[in-house]
């Protein structure tokens, strides 16, 4: 169903880039930086020739040099970044990718962030806004903030996720008995 493969930095720029990690921090002394992945697949990185880094000054776009893997977090060295003092500054900072660089999906799959904010629909008419999608084990379960009965949470199921149009930005979904 739905796909953290990228994730919305902000809603403005939902239609051109999609985040794909964070820079947590500066990794040795040579422009490393240890990167918290946000996509699905963190094995993309060695794919990706390219970023933009979002900082307060607008986006740079940062050419890949090599990557490496740590724990949960990617390595990434950029060409042109050759020293700690170079990256110190970007701590912290969103790294996107253009929305045509990013993963391609398989049918029924989507970018959550072109899920959040969405209008749900029951058959009975509108029934709120999905707000997040939460991971678990077996299924996304899709946190929608109902006009009526406040947070509810609804499995990403074929039981439950009736149609979803990203284009009109509505889902239609049937509530199974006990969900709310």
């Amino acid at each position: 169903m739905a796909k953290r493969t990228e994730n919305r930095k902000e809603e403005e720029e939902m239609e051109q880039f999609l985040q794909v990690g964070v820079i947590s921090s500066t990794h040795g002394i040579r422009g490393e930086v240890k990167v918290f992945p946000t996509t699905d697949d963190p094995a993309r990185y060695k794919k990706l020739k390219k970023v933009l880094l979002d900082t307060e000054k607008g986006q740079l776009e940062l050419e890949i040099q090599s990557v490496k893997f740590f724990k949960q977090f990617v390595i990434v060295k950029f060409k042109g970044i050759d020293n700690i003092n170079d990256v110190e500054r970007y701590k912290g900072k969103p790294l996107l990718v253009a929305r045509e660089d990013a993963v391609k999906l398989e049918n029924d799959e989507y970018y959550i962030a072109d899920l959040i904010g969405m209008d749900v629909y029951t058959e009975d008419g509108r029934f709120g806004v999905l707000k997040d999608v939460m991971e678990t084990g077996a299924n996304e379960v899709y946190i929608i903030d109902s006009d009526e009965h406040g947070e509810v949470l609804v499995p990403a199921i074929r039981q439950c996720i009736l149609n979803v149009d990203v284009e009109k930005k509505m889902m239609k979904i049937h509530l199974l008995d006990g969900l709310v």
